[in-house]
């Protein structure tokens, strides 16, 4: 399994933070209240990267030559490191494009707001940090025996 890529998180949270301005705008484009996410969103993204990190370690200690586990256990954890960074990414795109939008305005946006998507954009920046960290616990060390077709043998 390839690790997740910058470009790529770069790419959804770029895609998602048009997708956030452009439903602000279309919301207040048909005369309804601009979207604030709910204050318990950046709590929930803090515990799934704690979730996410007790996770690994156990992987971690695996791979580091500690007490062997499921494969599979190590497979889930993997799987859910990248898809956690792939959400962080997505909902910290969408949080920045709400906040684009609500400074763009020429009304003064309410600061509980404006607070609620920084908290947003900050506890999904922090979920990519920790599930990337987390995906890497979950790689495997490389085998001495293993070169690439490039490399000259030792």
């Amino acid at each position: 399994m390839k690790r997740t890529s910058a470009a790529s998180l770069l790419l959804l949270a770029l895609l998602s933070t048009g997708a956030g301005f452009a439903f602000d705008h279309m919301l207040t484009v048909t005369g309804r209240a601009t979207f604030t996410p709910s204050g318990f969103l950046p709590v929930l993204l803090v515990l799934i990267a704690i979730a996410v990190l007790l996770l690994a370690v156990p992987v971690r200690r695996s791979t580091r030559g500690g007490r062997r586990i499921d494969p599979f256990r190590a497979l889930r954890a993997a799987t859910l490191a990248r898809a956690s960074s792939l959400l962080g990414a997505i909902l910290a795109g969408f949080g920045a494009g709400l906040l684009l939008y609500l400074s763009t305005r020429p009304v003064p946006a309410p600061v509980g707001s404006v607070v609620a998507m920084i908290a947003l954009i900050i506890c999904a920046a922090l979920l990519v940090g920790v599930a990337l960290i987390a995906e890497q616990f979950c790689t495997l060390p490389k085998d001495p025996d293993e070169r690439q077709p490039d490399e000259p043998a030792s």
